[in-house]
């Protein structure tokens, strides 16, 4: 399974199979009741998952976190998560979810079309298939792939005059040629997909001294420094190793917001 980004969106594609990750339905009530008043986005979500699967995909993979209230639920929710999945099943045969940490009780809201697999993750011709907040199984890491959400990688560019701006990025690279104290087998390379919920903007991947969330992402067992980050719209920024800045505002409010919807 050869997955490769879709082009502006924040979804792979490889024949049948469209992966993507993080909607976190019912943000906005989230940031309502923090005195921001936004309108829903849901439907927009939808619109531009029909427009990444194109013509061939007819099977969805999400990567986790479906909701966004942790623990409890909102209104929100529950009236808009069963009718988009619905929907889903209306354009996809088989639609996948992966459990994320903020999917407590999801069956509640999900059509029982919808195969709900473990958060340990899942495993489709040698690529494997995890949310990343949890270790995933043994089955899993045999896979030669391992794709990964939860943690919204974003790069941080800064200016001259110190002005931020953080844009949502794809980080591909390799595992380590390490023993592992877990595993007998780890894959040869993973991908770290970006959050598909963009009001959830991104934490930056390139600030010194800020390790990734989760226990593969965030341990040992990743050769990130030789990772590769590329933006949505395809443009290739290299490596990691030559991005990283300075200076963990930006960042520490980033986690800051991420720890506050955990």
């Amino acid at each position: 399974m050869d997955l490769q980004p879709v082009h502006g969106i924040p979804a792979l594609r490889a024949d049948e199979y469209l992966v993507i990750g993080d909607l976190h339905i019912g943000i906005e009530s989230h940031l309502r009741a923090k005195g921001f008043h936004l309108a829903s986005r849901t439907d927009y979500m939808l619109d531009q998952i029909i427009e990444a699967a194109g013509s061939s995909a007819n099977r969805l993979i999400v990567l986790g976190d479906v909701k966004d209230s942790v623990p409890g639920s909102t209104k929100q929710e529950y009236k808009e998560i069963p009718t988009f999945f619905e929907r889903l099943l209306e354009r996809f045969d088989t639609v996948d979810v992966v459990r994320g940490n903020h999917d407590t009780n999801i069956e509640e809201f999900l059509p029982e079309q919808v195969k709900i697999r473990p958060a340990s993750g899942m495993k489709i011709e040698g690529v494997g298939f995890v949310h990343g907040h949890t270790w995933p199984s043994a089955e899993v890491m045999t896979a030669e792939t391992l794709v990964m959400a939860h943690d919204h990688p974003a790069v941080m560019f800064r200016d001259g005059v110190g002005r931020q701006v953080n844009e949502p990025c794809w980080v591909r690279g390799m595992f380590k040629d390490i023993p592992s104290e877990r595993y007998d087998t780890v894959p040869k390379n993973f991908i770290i997909v970006p959050a598909f919920n963009k009001m959830l903007g991104g934490s930056p991947v390139n600030i010194v001294g800020e390790p990734l969330l989760g226990p593969i992402m965030g341990g040992e067992l990743l050769d990130l420094e030789n990772s590769t980050v590329h933006l949505l719209d395809g443009v290739d920024l290299g490596k990691l190793s030559g991005l990283m800045v300075t200076g963990a505002n930006n960042r520490k409010w980033g986690r800051k917001i991420k720890q506050e919807l955990s």
